[in-house]
C-alpha cells in the first residue's frame, strides 16, 4: 500500500505563479540561476538556491546561504505572494510540452516507506548532496520542492483525474521554455477520501526524479521522530511533498556521454577496438540518433559512425546488465579507455538529451572533448525492473522532461 496525504499547501497566488515558478534547484549552477533571477524579485531561486543574492565568494553550504533562503521565503509570505491554502487539498499539475502532457497528483508520502522500501530508488545519493538538502529543509521548516514520483498506472486514478481535468485550473500558464503549467486544487471531503484509499491499493511508489530531496525528507522525518518523546506518527514531519505520475504518461530521454581522451588511442586504433564487440557503419546523416536499444552513435574526429552491440547484454541475469549504459562501460568505457569509476573519473562527463546531439558535437569540435557517445533512452518498464529487483542504475542514466516548475507550493513540517 502507498501512503498518500493531502496538505494545506503554502503557494503563490495565481496572478504570480509565472513569475514565482522556477526552475529546480539542481538544474542550473548558481551563475545561472543568478542570470535567470535577475529582475524578478518573485523567482523562487531566491529560496531554493539564495547564494544568488550573497557576494560570489560565499560558501554555497554556510549557514548564511541557508538562513536567507528562509529570510526569503517568509518575506514572500509576509507580502502575501504565498498564501496558505485553509483546507487540506490534493492538486492536480499538469504539463505539458512539445504537443505531450503528463497528469500528477501532488500529495504528501510518508518517509518512512522510503525506509521500508514502499518508496523504490534506481540511484544512489551522494552524501554531500543529501546533507545540503537536509539543511535546506531544516533551515526553511517545510519541503520546498516536490519529488517526481512515479507508480504503475490504476484506471480508477486516471479516471478521476479526466473529471478534474474538465474544471478551470487555479494556475495556468507558459513558462519560458514553452512548456505549459497548470494547477487544479482538489478539496473536497469524498474526493480526498477517494484518492487516499485508491493510493491505498499501490503497491509501490517509485522514485523517478528527485532521490536526494526523498532521502533528505527521511533523514529529517527521522530525526524529529527520535527527538520528539511524544512522537504519534501522525505529524506534519512524518510526511513530505511529491508530485505522482501514472508510468505510461513519462518519457525518459537519452543521458549521453563524452570523454576527454581515448587513453592513449589514436582514433583508428579507438575504432579497431570497437571492432571487437560492435559492429562500425560510417554514418551518412547529421547526428545520427540511435533507432533502438543495442545501438549508440559516436561522433569522433569530426565524423559520426553508427555502432550496433553484438552481444545483447552486459552482465547476464541483471535487468541492470541489460541497460545500454552498462554494456558501453562494460565493453567500451573500462576495458578500452580505462575509465571504471562513473561518479568520479573527470574524463568523462554527462550530457542529457534535452540539449540534443548537436551538444555533443560541440563539446568534441572545441576541443574540449575527445569523442562522444549517444544512447537510446532507457523505458520506464526498465527503471521500474530494476527498481523493483533492488539494483541501482549507474549514474546519469535517467533524463526526465518535461521537469517539474519549483515554488508553485511548498510542505509546511509544523
Amino acid at each position: 500500500m502507498a501512503v498518500f496525504k493531502p496538505f494545506n499547501a503554502i503557494r503563490p497566488q495565481a496572478s504570480l505563479a509565472k513569475e514565482v515558478a522556477s526552475k529546480p534547484y539542481d538544474v542550473l549552477d548558481s551563475q545561472e540561476a543568478k542570470k535567470e533571477a535577475d529582475g524578478n524579485p518573485y523567482s523562487f531561486l531566491r529560496v531554493i538556491k539564495p547564494e544568488i543574492e550573497l557576494s560570489s565568494d560565499t560558501d554555497p553550504y554556510s549557514d548564511g546561504v541557508y538562513e536567507k533562503g528562509r529570510e526569503n521565503f517568509l518575506n514572500l509570505c509576509k507580502e502575501e505572494v504565498f498564501l496558505r491554502d485553509p483546507q487540506r487539498s490534493f492538486y492536480l499539475y499538469r504539463l505539458t510540452m512539445n504537443g505531450r502532457s503528463q497528469c500528477g497528483l501532488v500529495g504528501c508520502c510518508e518517509y518512512q516507506e522510503y525506509y521500508d522500501g514502499k518508496i523504490k530508488k534506481h540511484e544512489l545519493t551522494r552524501t554531500a548532496k543529501e546533507n545540503d538538502r537536509v539543511r535546506h529543509v531544516e533551515c526553511l521548516n517545510a519541503n520546498a520542492e516536490p519529488v517526481f514520483f512515479s507508480y504503475r498506472g490504476v484506471p480508477s486514478i486516471n479516471e478521476f483525474v479526466e473529471t478534474v481535468l474538465r474544471k478551470a485550473p487555479v494556475y495556468d500558464f507558459e513558462a519560458d521554455d514553452g512548456v505549459r503549467h497548470e494547477l487544479w486544487s482538489i478539496s473536497k471531503p469524498e474526493d480526498l477520501s477517494f484518492l487516499e484509499n485508491a493510493f491505498v491499493g499501490v503497491p509501490d511508489l517509485y522514485v523517478a526524479d528527485g532521490h536526494h530531496r526523498t532521502a533528505a525528507a527521511a533523514r529529517v522525518g527521522q530525526k524529529r521522530k527520535d527527538s520528539n518523546i511524544s512522537h504519534e506518527g501522525t505529524e506534519e514531519y512524518n510526511f513530505f511533498m511529491a508530485v505522482l505520475f501514472p508510468d505510461d504518461q513519462l518519457e525518459i530521454f537519452d543521458y549521453n556521454r563524452v570523454v576527454k581522451d581515448l587513453n592513449g588511442l589514436s582514433p583508428a586504433d579507438f575504432l579497431r577496438a570497437l571492432g571487437d564487440d560492435f559492429a562500425i557503419r560510417p554514418s551518412e546523416q547529421s547526428c545520427p540518433r540511435p533507432a533502438k536499444l543495442r545501438d549508440f552513435s559516436l561522433y569522433l574526429d569530426g565524423s559520426w559512425y553508427e555502432l550496433t552491440a553484438l552481444t545483447q547484454s552486459a552482465l547476464a541475469g541483471s535487468p541492470v546488465g541489460d541497460l545500454d549504459v552498462t554494456l558501453l562501460s562494460e565493453k567500451v568505457l573500462g576495458p578500452i579507455l580505462g575509465i571504471t569509476d562513473l561518479r568520479k573519473d573527470n574524463r568523462i562527463d554527462f550530457v542529457g538529451g534535452i540539449r540534443g546531439l548537436k551538444e555533443l558535437e560541440l563539446r568534441v569540435d572545441s576541443g574540449e572533448m575527445a569523442a562522444a557517445f549517444a544512447l537510446y533512452p532507457v523505458s520506464m518498464e526498465q527503471l521500474l525492473t530494476i527498481a523493483d529487483a533492488g539494483e541501482i542504475m549507474p549514474p546519469k542514466t535517467t533524463w526526465f522532461e518535461p521537469k517539474l516548475r519549483s515554488g508553485l507550493f511548498v510542505h509546511d513540517l509544523e
